[in-house]
């Protein structure tokens, strides 16, 4: 049905003189991707970024080593060297710098490295905490934060396989204070590809599709919430902290059902859209650079290991609940990008492997460097909730006549089955009626009013008739709100 629409809409938008061009602007215009040349002695599966003193960058990778990177960040990235650093952990999912130290998150320990005698090696190795479970299996991943306001480091535990929780605190969020002590944060977790920081300091982490996540999901992390997957609640008797644990989640029910039975659970953020955001969320970074990254300051860009891809996220809070919008942004990167780092001067660090899963970058590992051209794209730069429909705000200013006119626009609205079968389809399909597109003064802003708002669907938007003043099409023409909460005004 979709599909058809969407052509019937295209034939309609010609028809009606809206032009659709040969020379559209592309992705590469605004964000280049630069390639770093890695040494041949390692195949340089990049699953951790961390920015170090001296303009330096630390690499940790899914084979266990960590490498020093210098001149990462110069003009000629030919010109960047490797040091390795240290070897021999289990598949670094996380690095943080502090005074000196250098902490890694492995599969099994959160462990610090310092470099004694100067020789750019690692020398001291102390294990800060180690005290959740691992066991042989692969999906076993231990995805660590760098430093909270706290002093603590966040860590997402991967269940065992998809479905279980057979080793102790799999399926967990868990912080590592400065004693070392481990603390039970949050229950639910399932398949975790990256965890982090906003803008803000709020702590997120993205969770893959499987059993009880119909796609990939932007989460956020509250001390003492579910997130979703009830296979770990066996923990609940180790985490007195925790309090009892929750209310078993329906199967076969939808999120917005289930969060009124189930009061610890957090809905997602943001849906990935399962083959049309990604397939498989990682890394991501939250840009602070004020300005340096381009026109999206504080937004999030959150990477795709399956399908070698960069998304943006724009985050707003309704009724205590946060929820958002996600963009595509960027294609064309090398590999199955994981680690991701956002340097202040605004070169974004990205690297990844493809693992044997597979990635649509096609190459087994890259370590790549995205940038602003200095560009300023035309794209919607935010999609907020209003009781009556969406308040839409661009980069630059619109054509009214094309973005005050309801055909220039389509939506559709689904949702995900909330259940123990892996993913799901899209379903409850809902197609509003969008009956006015009210363009402000300035042009910057369009408040587009739809007929039925539903809570707890994705709200997809087209807008394939949208022009610049200057004449431009949409650089992205497609968001999509996961839609938590409808504001009361």
């Amino acid at each position: 049905m979709r599909t058809l629409f969407h052509s019937i809409l295209t034939l309609a938008l010609l028809f009606a003189g809206f032009s659709i061009r040969a020379a559209d602007p592309q992705e590469s215009d605004y964000y280049a991707i630069k390639t770093f040349v890695t040494p041949q002695e390692t195949a340089m599966e990049v699953s951790a970024i961390e920015l170090l003193p001296d303009n330096k960058l630390a690499l940790g990778t899914r084979r266990g080593e960590i490498w020093i990177v210098s001149g990462a960040h110069g003009d000629d990235i030919e010109q960047a060297s490797f040091q390795r650093f240290a070897a021999g952990q289990h598949e670094i999912m996380g690095l943080c710098w502090r005074d000196g130290w250098l902490y890694a998150t492995n599969r099994y320990e959160v462990l610090r490295i310092r470099d004694e005698d100067g020789d750019g090696r690692g020398d001291a190795f102390e294990t800060i905490c180690d005290k959740w479970g691992v066991s042989g299996d692969y999906h076993e991943y231990a995805f660590g934060s760098r430093f909270d306001k706290e002093g603590n480091i966040w860590v997402v535990l991967c269940l065992t396989g998809s479905f279980n929780s057979n080793i102790d605190f799999r399926g967990w969020a868990v912080r590592v204070n400065s004693k070392g002590e481990m603390i039970p944060t949050c229950s639910g977790i399932r398949s975790p590809g990256g965890i982090g920081f906003g803008a803000d300091g709020d702590v997120y982490y993205t969770d893959n599709q499987g059993p009880w996540h119909g796609a990939c999901t932007l989460q956020h992390l509250i001390p003492g919430t579910f997130q979703g997957h009830p296979g770990g609640f066996k923990w609940y008797e180790k985490a007195p902290n925790m309090g009892p644990k929750p209310v078993e989640p329906n199967d076969k029910s939808r999120m917005v059902t289930e969060r009124a039975r189930v009061k610890e659970l957090v809905p997602p953020v943001v849906y990935m859209v399962h083959g049309k955001i990604g397939n498989s969320s990682s890394g991501f970074a939250a840009d602070t650079t004020g300005g340096k990254f381009g026109p999206f300051e504080k937004q999030l860009f959150i990477a795709d290991q399956s399908h070698s891809n960069l998304s943006r996220v724009f985050i707003e809070e309704v009724n205590g609940i946060q929820q958002g919008v996600v963009f595509p942004f960027r294609k064309g990167f090398g590999s199955g990008p994981i680690g991701v780092r956002l340097g202040d001067d605004g070169k974004l660090f990205i690297g990844g492997s493809d693992r044997g899963w597979g990635a649509k970058g096609g190459k087994p590992f890259a370590f790549e460097r995205l940038e602003w051209t200095g560009k300023v794209p035309f794209e919607v730069h935010a999609m907020r909730a209003k009781s009556d429909g969406f308040e839409l705000t661009f980069t630059e200013p619109v054509d009214p006549a094309t973005a005050g006119n309801v055909a220039s626009y389509s939506m559709r609205e689904f949702t995900y089955i909330y259940q123990a079968q892996y993913g799901s389809p899209e379903v409850d399909d809902v197609l509003p009626k969008i009956t006015a597109a009210i363009v402000s003064a300035d042009g910057k802003s369009v408040h587009l009013k739809i007929d039925t708002l539903t809570k707890g669907h994705i709200h997809e938007l087209h807008l394939d008739g949208v022009r610049s003043a200057s004449g431009l099409p949409l650089l992205h023409q497609e968001a999509y709100y996961t839609l938590n909460e409808i504001p009361s005004k």
